[in-house]
């Protein structure tokens, strides 16, 4: 479990440093690459927010609450807090462009991957999960 926590706090740290580079309008061969991918940037934003949700569901042990009748994981609650937070926060940043089709990318990976999450989680409660 140690290092499930680890990865994920080392993937988390590197989406803020994307972040930052982002923020302060430097180059990366990160963002390179990302443009020589038709559509590389909404991919990116699908995996990486997406790997991101399956890591931190991991990390809290697939833990849930109650909203209304259904459950949700607390990992994936975490990640959709940052990403909208972070998302609404390039409106103000000049650096940045607010874009509703980034954020769209950012949802289809959290929803996808918690899905995905919900598949391992069901696993790990019947013993098929090592």
């Amino acid at each position: 479990m140690h290092k499930l926590i680890t990865i994920s706090s080392c993937f988390f740290i590197f989406i803020i440093w994307v972040i930052y580079l982002a923020n302060t309008g430097q180059q990366s061969i990160f963002f390179d690459l990302v443009r020589l991918i038709p559509y590389g940037d909404k991919f990116g934003h699908l995996g990486l927010f997406g790997i991101l949700t399956l890591l931190a569901n991991f990390a809290s042990k697939f833990k849930v609450f109650k909203l209304g009748k259904i459950n949700v994981f607390w990992g994936t609650s975490a990640v959709f807090v940052f990403v909208t937070v972070e998302e609404l926060s390039q409106h103000f940043m000049p650096t940045r462009t607010l874009d509703i089709y980034d954020y769209t990318a950012d949802m289809v990976g959290i929803l996808f991957f918690t899905w995905l999450s919900s598949i391992f989680a069901k696993k790990e409660l019947t013993g098929h999960c090592n």
